[in-house]
């Protein structure tokens, strides 16, 4: 049965992801707060309806939602919501819930080069019909009010904004300093790595972000902090995070130089790369591990570990430096 810890519930609801169900948070304040919103199915919306009557709540009651991402895991929920509450999240979430016509143009040409680049074979449409397959769980909503770094939260006093990209452009983590209490969303998960995702940037042309040094750069942010608990958008609670950080670090280190280790016989694509690290999965899951796969090349680009050239064809080569 859910139940309150403080002022802070955790209702728990099933994905049709692998990455198995989601959590959203219902937080007792000036303003009745919801933390994540879920994903667009009917067998979510009817156990979250239900956990949230057992916490004596309705979606009516809801005045307010703040998102720690985009992504439609957790956003889901907004179409179903009530019309007046209040939205918040980053500046990233704006063209993804408003569905801009140019914004996803662009998304779309974005891929398509990238795909060229990876050196991926077959129809590169189908291919990218089978990488936005998602977004259909996801939802349409205007963000009320963009918020981010340092922000606090209307009706929420005492917690703060941490922006901590990498997983998404749009990450926001929430903190509360006088308890060490943490919402992370999928910035840190107990028991797997949070995968830094391939995404566009939010200004067409701009240059691609390297999620994985953002990731990293964001986890070693909240070694910072003085963090008692940490609330996950899957799975369980972290208790002591920073150990947790320092393992997620190492093991992105070791990763990176397995991939090292496969360039040293001859030059190899993204795409070649790719199936080599996930044989089982990469046609199942190409956007996860083509995306993973691209983190351990940026971060060994960024340290001088491997270098990159570009054919007549315009596919990248690795190399070892």
């Amino acid at each position: 049965m859910v139940s309150w810890n403080g002022d802070i519930a955790k209702i728990t609801v099933p994905t049709p992801f692998a990455v198995g169900d989601v959590n959203v948070y219902l937080i007792k304040g000036d303003v009745l707060t919801l933390v994540d919103a879920g994903v667009k199915t009917k067998e979510a919306w009817e156990l979250f309806t239900f956990q949230l009557s057992q916490l004596g709540y309705t979606p009516e009651d809801i005045e307010q939602v703040v998102l720690t991402h985009h992504h439609p895991d957790h956003v889901g929920f907004l179409e179903w919501l009530p019309d007046d509450l209040n939205l918040y999240g980053h500046s990233y979430c704006v063209p993804w819930l408003k569905k801009e016509e140019e914004f996803f143009a662009n998304h779309d040409r974005f891929y398509h080069q990238l795909f060229q680049e990876f050196g991926l074979d077959g129809d590169f449409p189908l291919l990218l019909k089978k990488w936005k397959a998602p977004l259909k769980y996801g939802a349409y909503r205007p963000i009320t009010n963009t918020i981010q770094e340092n922000d606090s939260i209307p009706g929420l006093d005492n917690w703060s904004v941490i922006e901590t990209p990498g997983h998404a452009q749009s990450h926001l983590s929430f903190y509360r300093e006088k308890d060490g209490t943490l919402i992370a969303g999928d910035h840190v998960l107990a028991t797997i790595s949070s995968n830094p995702l391939l995404e566009p940037p939010l200004v067409s042309g701009a240059e691609r972000p390297m999620p994985q040094l953002q990731y990293n750069a964001s986890l070693k942010k909240l070694l910072k902090y003085n963090i008692s608990i940490t609330y996950t958008g899957h799975g369980a609670d972290v208790i002591k995070v920073h150990p947790l950080i320092e393992r997620r670090l190492q093991r992105q280190h070791d990763r990176a130089m397995q991939v090292k280790e496969m360039l040293k016989d001859r030059p190899l694509s993204t795409y070649e790369i790719c199936k080599r690290l996930f044989p089982a999965v990469y046609e199942k899951e190409l956007g996860l591990t083509l995306s993973e796969t691209t983190a351990q090349l940026d971060f060994l680009l960024s340290m001088g570990e491997i270098q990159k050239r570009m054919d007549a064809k315009g596919v990248a080569y690795f190399s070892v430096s």
